[in-house]
């Protein structure tokens, strides 16, 4: 397992649209473990593997089960080919950062809860519920897939204050 480079912007890479995942062989599962240990490294709580410059529709998820609770076990989850089949139509706003927009935050309007179906990352199919920072953080990754990122959507964008912990989703 290794780190990669995570992308920022102004890269025109950040901006495709990723294609879908049909071969669950060794070369994705390498780029998974990358992509673990690139966003563990960075911090972050989710990468999209667009992020470390391949353009295959795979995010990794790494929050505290207990969102009041840092020091809470962290759940991790890997999705391959992930979709969102289902959106509350409850929304918040929220403060967001991302590992490829260094030193910028912004609120976004999110869904409240999700569901996603996707596969595992041996080819697997698999469906998520999830709320809170959770879903926040999957759709902010989801996004990512399809070129879009949290400044696109994001109103109050501001420079990350010095205090300020680094909100990198």
């Amino acid at each position: 397992m290794a780190t990669r480079e995570v992308l920022t912007i102004p890269n025109p890479i950040l901006r495709n649209k990723a294609v879908e995942v049909h071969e669950f062989g060794e070369g994705l599962q390498k780029i998974i473990n990358d992509m673990i240990d690139t966003m563990r490294d960075e911090p972050g709580v989710g990468l999209a593997a667009p992020q470390m410059n391949v353009a295959q529709r795979v995010v990794v998820v790494e929050f505290p089960e207990d969102e009041e609770d840092e020091e809470s076990p962290k759940r991790l989850y890997v999705v391959v080919n992930p979709e969102i089949t289902r959106a509350s139509d409850e929304k918040e706003i929220g403060t967001e950062g991302c590992l490829s927009v260094p030193g910028l935050i912004g609120d976004v309007e999110r869904h409240l809860e999700i569901t996603i179906k996707g596969k595992t990352r041996r080819g697997q199919l698999l469906k998520l519920k999830v709320n809170g920072w959770t879903a926040r953080i999957f759709q902010h990754e989801i996004n990512h897939l399809d070129g879009i990122l949290f400044i696109d959507k994001a109103v109050n964008i501001r420079e990350l204050g010095v205090d300020q912990k680094e909100l990198t989703v």
